[in-house]
């Protein structure tokens, strides 16, 4: 014995690539691309924020303790040893981390855009 429903017949809706949807700019392709952005925005919005503290911080640290800015490294005052010389690389190193964490939300995104 087989069952079968009535509504076999019925027509089924097409089946179109999530990319498609985001080409033409429908409703599901702009919610998919509203995540994405809003991912890249946190990401850019907390490396921003911890830039912030990290180079307004040093100020306020050289500040709040004196006997670091009487210290001395190779000859030359702390603070402009860190400042001029600590900062830089700690400012590469943060950019090319940045970069590597919004080329991985790219991706995901993209794997989830071909699983669909």
């Amino acid at each position: 014995m087989v069952v079968t429903s009535p509504r076999t017949a019925a027509a089924r809706r097409p089946r179109h690539p999530l990319t498609r949807e985001i080409d033409e700019q429908t409703r599901l392709g702009e919610v998919y691309m509203g995540s994405l952005v809003r991912t890249q925005f946190r990401l850019a919005l907390f490396v921003c924020s911890l830039l912030a503290c990290v180079v307004g911080g040093l100020p306020l640290l050289f500040l709040l303790a004196p006997e670091l800015r009487a210290a001395e490294l190779f000859g030359l005052p702390l603070p402009w040893v860190v400042l001029a010389g600590l900062i830089y690389p700690a400012l590469v190193v943060g950019a090319w981390l940045y970069v590597r964490q919004a080329e991985r939300n790219e991706r995901d995104f993209a794997d989830l855009v071909e699983r669909r």
